[in-house]
């Protein structure tokens, strides 16, 4: 039982995470359970049998590129945090908290503010972060809530800054379908995320979680260390000597010189190609950037080979259950029913057909939410949803911007349950979704509220604008 010296968001959180604990299922049978519900739900409208397994089977193997993506985010990041150089600076930073408390404040706003310069970013660094400050056994920094609060990033604001993907889309004309281009214009982000309804509702965001970081961390007496998880490593294995002389290329640095040679050359040009927040927000330059700096930070390939070696076994989570997250897309946005609609079609149709202009952000960030608890795209599922979604907003004359920014706000709650974006996260952290989501879920349920009702509220303030065309 808790007792005084924790206040009643800290029982609360203590009894969701104990509740999480006994009851949360594995985040594989999260998605099973996802995939049986959806398909009966497509089921009940009419959908044909052989439609229903064919859209499943077909959606399977859809988000191949993207789980290897996510198996490189956590691959990367451990290379790059293990090289003796970086795992001195982490170790650096983590000596700034003082407290186990303020240590869970002070990764929740290192992940917020990288999330919005790269989601991918603040998912490494706000683990390995977390990692570092667990080595220092007297903060009493419970390991669980730490785990939720570098997970803040994606359940919180990361949509909101330069890495949503749809506030980049809209900005940009050679990356949009013709159709939406009409329908939409061209939206600077002058008119999404730099619009100040949309700063202030940011600030507001990262201000409230920070709160609620402060109030639901456990006390001393409460708190659960790393070491009662077992999960932190107390020092990286040295490099064995070589023994044969067919090994003398894996300890020599000429290949990875070589290779980071290549490697940078490319990056340097891709920067200088492309605006950098622009060039860093792509998984892919993303990844080779990480793996590049990492075979040049451990010099050796030796060395490197063996950090991937222990970094491999954390991507299990990420291989294993994206796939069926590709099949629920796929019976989502493909599997029509017998009028030919498909269940997403169904769902925009019935929030949409009841809003009106002052509602249309509350009912729009409801469906948005909704549907991204199943469809868990990092803003890909704006191509489907964005043609009849900004049609509506066209139709009721709302703020086109802004519309863009409800999406995008929406978007992220359902992040703070949802097993799917916190798997490579739980990978660096040696941790399973029901340690963290009992804190996570205490966030969920101040930030529907607030963000809904500042989507609201803000929208009554801006005024259509006609669609800018290029």
């Amino acid at each position: 039982m808790s007792n005084a010296t924790d206040g009643w968001m800290a029982r609360a959180a203590l009894r969701s995470a104990a509740w999480a604990e006994r009851w949360f299922p594995d985040a594989w049978v999260f998605a099973a359970l996802g995939v049986i519900v959806v398909a009966a739900a497509v089921l009940s409208f009419g959908t044909t049998p052989a439609v229903t397994v064919n859209a499943f089977g077909d959606g399977f193997w859809s988000l191949i590129p993207f789980t290897m993506q996510m198996a490189f985010v956590v691959i990367g990041g451990y290379v790059v945090a293990t090289a003796p150089i970086v795992a001195r600076l982490i170790d650096f930073l983590a000596r700034t908290p003082r407290t186990g408390r303020t240590a869970i404040c002070f990764v929740g706003l290192i992940s917020m503010l990288a999330s919005l310069l790269s989601w991918g970013f603040s998912l490494v660094f706000g683990g390995l972060l977390v990692r570092a400050l667990a080595r220092r056994e007297e903060l009493r920094m419970d390991y669980r809530a730490a785990g939720a609060a570098a997970y803040l990033g994606l359940g919180a604001v990361w949509a909101m800054g330069l890495s949503s993907s749809a506030a980049q889309l809209q900005a940009n004309p050679k990356s949009m379908p013709p159709g939406l281009l009409a329908i939409t214009g061209v939206l600077p982000f002058s008119q999404t995320i730099f619009l100040w309804q949309s700063i202030a509702l940011t600030a507001m965001l990262i201000l409230v979680s920070l709160v609620i970081c402060w109030f639901t961390a456990p006390s001393d007496a409460h708190a659960r260390t790393a070491q009662d998880f077992d999960a932190v490593e107390t020092s990286t294995p040295a490099l064995p000597p070589r023994s044969r002389p067919g090994e003398w290329l894996e300890y020599s640095p000429l290949l990875s010189i070589l290779i980071g040679v290549l490697g940078l050359g490319w990056l340097g040009y891709e920067f200088a190609s492309k605006p950098a927040v622009t060039a860093i927000a792509n998984l892919n330059t993303y990844n080779f950037l990480f793996l590049t700096l990492g075979l040049l930070l451990h010099w050796r390939p030796r060395s490197f080979l063996n950090a991937v070696t222990r970094a491999v076994p954390s991507t299990a989570g990420v291989l294993i259950q994206f796939p069926l997250y590709g099949g629920i897309a796929a019976l989502l946005t493909h599997a029509q029913g017998l009028d030919g609609q498909t269940l997403a079609h169904r769902l925009s149709d019935l929030f949409v057909h009841i809003a009106s202009t002052s509602s249309f952000p509350l009912v729009m960030g409801v469906y948005s939410s909704v549907l991204g608890f199943f469809v868990p795209s990092g803003g890909g599922k704006w191509l489907i949803e964005a043609p009849y979604v900004m049609q509506a907003a066209n139709d009721l004359h709302v703020h086109l911007g802004w519309a863009v920014q409800v999406y995008n706000a929406a978007e992220a709650l359902p992040n703070l349950i949802n097993p799917f974006w916190m798997l490579p996260l739980l990978g660096v952290l040696g941790l399973k979704a029901r340690d963290v989501v009992g804190f996570t879920f205490i966030q969920l349920v101040v930030h529907v509220p607030l963000v809904l009702g500042m989507l609201w509220l803000f929208g009554l303030t801006l005024h259509y604008v006609p669609p800018l065309m290029p």
